[in-house]
């Protein structure tokens, strides 16, 4: 069940202190705001043709030309699929999550952080189940 979530997010609990003062930490909403409405129109550039709105909705086809990775991503992903069993339906979702982790970066091209930090976003349910 788990494998058809994309994002797997462990929430630690937030100490009270840390709640209670006025010390602002993070972004601050108007920021990554902005963020996610120029990796929205990067994508509904990317898909305008397409029909296609977000790269969640990347065909094979699509995901071969714009979720390429270098060697050392490569490498990454091969080394999560073996260490953590992932199925081909979390590949994919590896692949589509790092594309738009790029996106939010505004970075044209899917960098080995992109993807590991997207590695970690499929690790939960390993964490739960193995």
């Amino acid at each position: 069940m788990l494998d058809r979530i994309d994002l797997h997010v462990e929430v630690p609990l937030v100490d009270f202190r840390d709640l209670s003062s006025n010390t602002a930490t993070g972004d601050k909403s108007e920021t990554i705001r902005e963020r996610v409405v120029q990796a929205r129109k990067i994508q509904d550039e990317r898909f305008r043709k397409s029909g296609n709105a977000t790269n969640s909705a990347m065909n094979p086809r699509q995901m071969k030309i714009h979720c390429q990775i270098d060697a050392e991503g490569t490498g990454y992903l091969e080394h999560a699929m073996e260490e953590m069993n992932f199925s081909a339906r979390a590949h994919d979702r590896i692949l589509k999550v790092a594309r738009t982790l790029a996106d939010l970066a505004g970075a044209e091209r899917i960098r080995s952080n992109d993807l590991l930090e997207a590695i970690q976003y499929r690790s939960l349910d390993r964490k739960l189940f193995s």
